[in-house]
This record gives structure tokens, C-alpha cells and sequence, in this order.
């Protein structure tokens, strides 16, 4: 849905014009999976796909929310008061912008209140940070709004903590500072102990190459109980090793670490996993840089092994799009995202792509699983002001 569309949709609902009007991306994670609650390494790149949101402040202390995306936009706005905001009250979509208005409003900035009238092309569930999405741009349009000055990466910040403490999500950082601040053509590699970025130029289609997204549709019922204690394994490890986090375990040491650990193989496990991909997230990085972008198909997918059987957080469904890309021709393949269902990345050359995608569409109607949808990932832009 396109700026026009939502502004009138925003008429319609409030009886006048927006003060403008915002977009935030959702993303795809190049390498670097599971490493961002662990102080590590990411790669992601923002999708053309995103949520546009059009706002007006208020100096009564309303908030009112309204998405196109839930029952087909018939129903009426939600009110909610700023200084009612409580965390963990709210287990409906409105969480997320709600729970930006809340870290803000904590922070000490002085958000009174506002109309909000939202749009999303990012599939829900997908593992593409609709969420993220969503926060970022309602993030953005009230610091733009209320003059706060605050920059991409202290937005990232403030959404995290609304999806931390007001949601009740225990997610990384890498996600809402990908939607604020990854650039078109780019990918963005981010440390995010102190969120230093640099963007590496990813322009696959002047190399004749394509990056595909396979969304599996599914989600596995287990996957927040799940994803809570492969956090809760990595902090442990942690401290087992004496460290402040497993981004401070040497990838030359790795092997005298897992001996440390002694019988806790399944904090080893874990340990093995973030250690391992933070070194492929900075492999990736320096064949990008000198230009060997091929070279990334194998990187990506040995990343996917050690998502598979090392953090166990893979499912049939993700690991049939892997098999059967690589095995028709594809450079490299792994999932994306928190795991248990959602999405998987695959590099091919552009000929190819015909070809795999047809296939995994084959091996999927053979396994009897729900049709994928699957589209090129193109690196966008990151949040920004349309109108």
C-alpha cells in the first residue's frame, strides 16, 4: 500500500489530513544469525517490503491506533492513554507501536499523544522483522513529529526496549536498527555491542546473481518458548566461561572453550553455533569487500548446518528449501530469521533462478506442505519520511 493510499486512509478514519507520512522496512539477515543477543556480528539488508504509517500529533494524551492489515481495516481505531501504558498489558498488535510510545515517553521525551493510521507489504510471520518494522516507523514519525533529534540507531534502541519490556519479546537489537538504518544497495554489518555499521555495497544483479526469500508459511506453536531458552543457554554459557557475553570467546579458542564446558552439551552446542557465525558473518564481509561474492553461496550454507543441527532451531520445512536449492544449482541457501519456520535465503545465478524456484515449489507439493511464496530480496532503504 502506497503513501497515497494510507494518507487517505488516515482521512477516512480521523477526518483530516496526516502531519505526514513514513515508511520502515522489514529485512532480510544476510549471516548472522542468533549472535545479536550474544553481543556478536549481523549482516541484514532492508527489503523493499514495509509498513507505512501516517500520523498527526495530539496534545490530549490519546493514542489512537488503526491498522489496514487487521480485520480487513473495518475496525475502529483503538484508543489507549499515554500515561495508562503499562508493560505486558497489551497481547494485540498494538503492543508494538503502543510499547514505542511507552520506552519514548520513559526516556523523558514528551510524546502527548497521537493518530496513527498504518499499512504493511511485510509478511507477518515470515521471520522478515515485521514487528521491527512497525515499531521503526512509528518510532520515526513521532521523533519527527515532536522534534526529539534522535538519531537511527537510538531509535533502534528505544523500539528493542518497547519490544523487550513492553511486548515481552526478549529479541536482539539487530532487527529495529536494520529497518533504521540499512541503506539502499547495501547491506549492513553491525556490531551490536556498540552498534558500529558499515555498509557493504551488495548489488547482486550487476553480477548476475539474484538473492531469493522462500517464505515456508509456516510458524512452529513452540518457537517464543524456544527461542527464550536458546538465550537463556548462550547467557549461561557465558558465564560458564567467564565472559561478559560469547561474542568475547575467541574463534581461535573455540575448541579450548567447548573443553571447558565439560558435560553441558547443549550449552556447547549453542556456544559452537554463536562463535562459529560471528567468524562467517566476518568472512562474508571480507569476500564482499574483495569482491568475491560467489565465494558467500558455501558460507551461508554451512551457516544453515550449524542452525540446523547445532541450535536445532531449523524445521522440515526449512531445511527442504536448503536440500533442494542447493541440489538444483544454487550457490548457497540457509534459513533466516529466529528459526522454527519462516523464511530461507537463496543466492543463485540469475539463469538459475527459473529453475530452483521450481523446483523447491516441486519438492514441496511432494512433501505435501503449504505452497511458499517466494520473491528476489532487492537491498532498500532504510526508514525515511515519504511526505
Amino acid at each position: 500500500m502506497g503513501a497515497q493510499q494510507v494518507r487517505d486512509g488516515f482521512v477516512g478514519l480521523y477526518g483530516a489530513e496526516p502531519e505526514g507520512v513514513w515508511a520502515a522496512p522489514g529485512r532480510v539477515n544476510l549471516i548472522g544469525e542468533h549472535t545479536d543477543y550474544n553481543d556478536g556480528f549481523v549482516m541484514p539488508f532492508a527489503l523493499p517490503h514495509g509498513t507505512v504509517a501516517a500520523v498527526s500529533r495530539r496534545t490530549d494524551g490519546l493514542l489512537r491506533l488503526h491498522s489496514a492489515d487487521v480485520g480487513g481495516g473495518a475496525a475502529a481505531p483503538v484508543g489507549l492513554r499515554v500515561d495508562e501504558l503499562t508493560p505486558e498489558s497489551d497481547r494485540e498488535w498494538t503492543a508494538y507501536p503502543a510499547g514505542v510510545v511507552w520506552a519514548l515517553r520513559e526516556a523523558g521525551h514528551a510524546v502527548t499523544g497521537a493518530d496513527v493510521h498504518l499499512a504493511s507489504t511485510v509478511p507477518a510471520g515470515a521471520g522478515l522483522s515485521s514487528s521491527a518494522a512497525l515499531e521503526v516507523v512509528v518510532a520515526l514519525a513521532l521523533n519527527d513529529l515532536f522534534e526529539l533529534g534522535l538519531r537511527g540507531w537510538q531509535l533502534a534502541r528505544l523500539c528493542q526496549r518497547a519490544e523487550n519490556v513492553y511486548v515481552g519479546a526478549p529479541t536482539g537489537i539487530m532487527d529495529q536498527t536494520a529497518s533504521a538504518c540499512c541503506a539502499e544497495g547495501h547491506a549492513l554489518f553491525l556490531d551490536t555491542r556498540d552498534l558500529a555499521q558499515k555498509q557493504i555495497p551488495f548489488d547482486l544483479a550487476a553480477e548476475g546473481m539474484r538473492l531469493l526469500v522462500v517464505d515456508t508459511r509456516v510458524k512452529h506453536a513452540h518457537s517464543g518458548g524456544e527461542y527464550g531458552k536458546r538465550r537463556a543457554g548462550c547467557e549461561k554459557g557465558a558465564a560458564l566461561l567467564g565472559v561478559d557475553a560469547l561474542r568475547d570467546v575467541p574463534y581461535a579458542e573455540l575448541d579450548a572453550a567447548l573443553g571447558r564446558l565439560g558435560d553441558e552439551e547443549e550449552v556447547r552446542r549453542l556456544v559452537r553455533h554463536v562463535v562459529t557465525e560471528d567468524e562467517r558473518v566476518e568472512r562474508v564481509v571480507s569476500l564482499l569487500e574483495s569482491g568475491d561474492t560467489r565465494a558467500i553461496g558455501p558460507v551461508l550454507t554451512e551457516g544453515h548446518l550449524s542452525l540446523r543441527d547445532d541450535f536445532r532451531i531449523s524445521c522440515p520445512e526449512l531445511d527442504l528449501v536448503v536440500d533442494t536449492a542447493n541440489a538444483a544449482g544454487a550457490l548457497g541457501a540457509r534459513m533466516t530469521g529466529g528459526g522454527f519456520g519462516g523464511s530461507a535465503i537463496v543466492l543463485a545465478e540469475e539463469t538459475d533462478v527459473p529453475a530452483i524456484t521450481k523446483a523447491i515449489e516441486e519438492a514441496f507439493a511432494a512433501a505435501g506442505f503449504t505452497t511458499p511464496r517466494v520473491f528476489e530480496a532487492v537491498p532498500s532503504a532504510g526508514a525515511r519520511r515519504l511526505t
